[in-house]
């Protein structure tokens, strides 16, 4: 049993379900994320056409969780799921989808805050693609400049290795595997790109439904690239929507950035293996396993000798 009596690891939801079905549900899984959580979830609740707002709580401090059922007992649309302890992102996601009442699910970063309109964007920006379709924001810093990873062109296994070292950015010869699309100008409408950011990216309840959700066996990171290359496998669109947009604090989690790299790694190891589609993709990706795996670990250590890229906060 937990300290207040709870048997250890059973789920509880506090505040009652609204009486009328919402279209827009809100899913947000937190994990020792700080004082931006509680920045970030009074924009979700400014958002007019939020019905529901479903809060996963992986893991916080006593305080926090305090605070998190505090807003739970005064705010009718903020759904509270914890004590099931650090059970990861993707499953995270998974679980609040199961128990969603929405047509319409948002998905964001405990750490992202969204910007006027940006719900209604994204939701009017799947309209005109084929399905299953996975919208992404503009994600952008607190200095309005856009975030590297928002938009993104294929992920593989070269084009991972060349973005860790920055080679891709620093030899003019290797510009083509450069897969970050940032510094790019911005189109003005939405348009199908190969990958977004799970910062802040909407899919109707049903395509993600047809989709069978996050793939749970990666734990933290990776899992919203395999999401777009699943959409994409079975002939629906991922779309980079410029005008929703979303300011995006990054590197709040108290993990320690070895531990989040290391998660990185492992999943994108994971992910090109899946992928393969033939022996010799297959072999690559085993082939560029640890090299991967090393370089992911050793990016802190890479940002501190050549700095942060270009549209990254500093």
């Amino acid at each position: 049993m937990s300290s207040d009596g709870r048997p250890i690891g059973a789920s509880i939801v506090l505040t009652q379900l609204p009486s009328e079905p919402p279209e827009v549900s809100v899913i947000m899984v937190v994990f020792r994320t700080g004082p931006a959580l509680f920045n970030a979830i009074p924009h979700v609740l400014a958002e007019p056409l939020v019905d529901e707002f479903i809060v996963v709580d992986n893991g916080s401090s006593p305080e926090d969780e305090l605070k998190l059922r505090r807003i739970a007992e005064r705010e009718p649309r903020f759904r509270l799921v914890q004590g099931h302890g650090n059970i990861g992102f993707a499953r995270g996601c998974n679980l609040a989808a199961r128990t969603a009442k929405g047509r319409h699910l948002i998905v964001l970063n405990p750490d992202a805050y969204l910007q006027p309109g940006c719900v209604s964007l994204l939701i009017a920006a799947a309209q005109d693609f084929p399905r299953p379709c996975v919208v992404g924001a503009r994600v952008l810093n607190e200095d309005g400049s856009e975030q590297r990873g928002g938009r993104r062109g294929e992920v593989t296994p070269v084009t991972t290795l060349l973005s860790f070292t920055h080679l891709s950015r620093s030899l003019p010869f290797l510009r083509r595997y450069e897969i970050h699309l940032e510094e790019e100008a911005p189109p003005d409408h939405p348009v199908p790109v190969p990958t977004i950011s799970g910062a802040c990216f909407y899919m109707s309840r049903d395509d993600f439904n047809v989709l069978g959700g996050f793939d749970e066996r990666y734990f933290l990171h990776v899992e919203d690239i395999d999401l777009c290359w699943r959409a994409r496998r079975l002939g629906g669109t991922v779309v980079f929507a410029p005008a929703a947009r979303v300011v995006h604090l990054g590197s709040t989690s108290l993990k320690h950035p070895v531990v989040v790299e290391y998660h990185k790694g492992s999943g994108l190891t994971r992910y090109f293996c899946k992928r393969a589609g033939s022996p010799a993709q297959l072999i690559l990706a085993v082939t560029l396993a640890p090299l991967i795996m090393i370089a992911s670990v050793l990016r802190p250590g890479l940002r501190a000798v050549f700095g942060r890229p270009r549209g990254r906060m500093a």
